[in-house]
């Protein structure tokens, strides 16, 4: 009875925490089958709202300022533009063929856009609305990340295998580093130190130095095992990593699970259970939650970061993918 009544306090402490901490917070999910996007209110993890976000809706990002939510619609070969406010389409961007991820430049001025099926990354104007440079990268790129100091863009090539270093003031790829088999996803620490790439079916994180001397240098490589789970079901997906570069979680496709890393260490601490096909993922805006697409039970996970716990499932529309958050 002691230990019953100490979970259930923990649960009360935990589901107070999930409304008080995040009252400014809107959530913004991006369905691909249901070509939809799911808004939620983070005071009361209740969608509020459900508006077309074109064909086969995936990478999805919000502007700087908070007002414009950018849409990569696939099947559209377009990025579909919206008011976060309204949720009004406000313009569309040219993206290349097939966008599937982006990154955005501090300013907002650009976008790097993967171009799956055109082995591009396209860069747009905001501004004008058009497109200003494209790059030719490795097959069916993917990832995209941008360094801290804006100085390079990385693409992550799914079947060529290599994280692109690209650089913003010329467009040239400067550097190329192989890694383990389909790149999915790459994420930079907050202070530049570090970068990770995630390979699904290779099932490894890697971690590079991006600042080595002579160019950047694979170091490490970070490998998975949960109990009852299949190795070739730990397939390494989205990212993120805590500003204060302590943590960086990893989810991992169909286990279902979130892995937690300790940056410094590199030792995988723990996994979080989440949904089914757990994908991509994204911080509230003072990163007390994580917030996890799941992509065949269609909801999203809401991960405690302090405790690093799983609080709270919502459910979505079809076949959840990207996630963006925004402070209200």
């Amino acid at each position: 009875m002691k230990r019953y009544r100490k979970l259930l306090l923990g649960a009360c402490v935990a589901l107070a925490g999930l409304t008080s901490q995040t009252l400014a917070a809107k959530v913004f999910v991006s369905n691909e089958k249901g070509n939809t996007i799911t808004v939620i209110e983070s005071d009361t993890w209740e969608q509020i709202a459900e508006f077309p976000g074109g064909n086969r809706p995936r990478g999805i990002g919000v502007s700087p300022d908070g007002k414009e939510l950018y849409v990569c619609a696939s099947d559209d070969d377009t990025i579909r533009v919206f008011d976060t406010e309204t949720y009004e389409e406000l313009w569309t961007l040219p993206s290349g063929p097939d966008p599937e991820l982006f990154t955005i430049h501090p300013s907002g001025e650009l976008l790097y856009v993967a171009n799956e099926d055109d082995n591009i990354v396209t860069v747009v104007n905001t501004g004008s609305r058009t497109i200003i440079a494209e790059i030719p990268v490795g097959v069916e790129p993917e990832g995209m990340a941008i360094s801290p100091d804006a100085g390079f863009v990385i693409n992550t090539s799914e079947t060529t295998n290599m994280a692109h270093f690209i650089s913003t003031a010329d467009y040239k790829i400067k550097h190329n580093i192989l890694v383990d088999q389909r790149p999915r996803y790459a994420v930079y620490t907050a202070d530049g130190s570090k970068l990770f790439v995630s390979s699904e079916i290779g099932g490894t994180v890697s971690v590079i130095d991006p600042n080595a001397e002579g160019g950047p240098v694979l170091t490490d490589k970070i490998s998975f095992a949960v109990s009852g789970v299949q190795p070739e079901w730990l397939q390494p997906v989205g990212m993120q990593v805590t500003s204060d570069n302590k943590w960086l979680f990893v989810a991992l496709g169909p286990a279902n699970r979130v892995a937690v890393i300790d940056v410094d260490t590199l030792e995988v601490v723990d996994y979080i259970l989440v949904g089914q096909r757990v994908w991509q993922m994204a911080f509230t805006p003072g990163e007390e939650f994580l917030i996890t697409t799941n992509g065949n039970s269609n909801d999203v996970t809401v991960i405690d970061v302090a405790s690093q716990k799983a609080v709270k499932s919502i459910q979505v529309g079809q076949q959840p993918w990207g996630v963006a958050v925004i402070q209200q």
